[in-house]
């Protein structure tokens, strides 16, 4: 395992364990006088039962990056890291999804969250430029 394996994996938890903080997931709800704001984990189920799509997704992806690439440092399968790229990818987009509602539905920790899979995504080109 080179530096450049254990940068990414250890982004791949430090991103884990942001989404499990009750933090970074937002609903906004109403009542006849006023709106509140409530923070959810990344891996609940109430964003995305109110149509917050985005924390729940980017979740179950963050979990398949960090199972395929434990996966592929074993293995070193080369057709992996292609995949590893378009799923990191995909990742960072459905992450900043919430923004589309408005910025109310975004969060410093989402935002953590996203510039860390910007440097995941970085990483794995990075690493699988050969």
């Amino acid at each position: 395992m080179n530096k450049k394996s254990l940068i990414s994996l250890g982004l791949l938890v430090v991103i884990l364990i942001l989404e499990i903080l009750p933090y970074g997931a937002v609903c906004i709800f109403a009542t006849e006088t006023e709106t509140y704001r409530q923070v959810y984990s990344y891996f609940s189920g109430v964003p995305f039962g109110y149509a917050n799509f985005g924390p729940f997704y980017t979740a179950a992806l963050t979990c398949i990056l960090l199972l395929l690439f434990t996966i592929n440092l074993f293995l070193k399968k080369k057709n992996l890291n292609g995949i590893l790229i378009m799923i990191s990818i995909s990742s960072v987009f459905v992450s900043i999804l919430p923004l589309i509602s408005g910025i109310r539905y975004f969060t410093v920790i989402g935002a953590i969250i996203s510039l860390l899979l910007v440097a995941v995504t970085v990483s794995f080109l990075w690493q699988f430029k050969n």
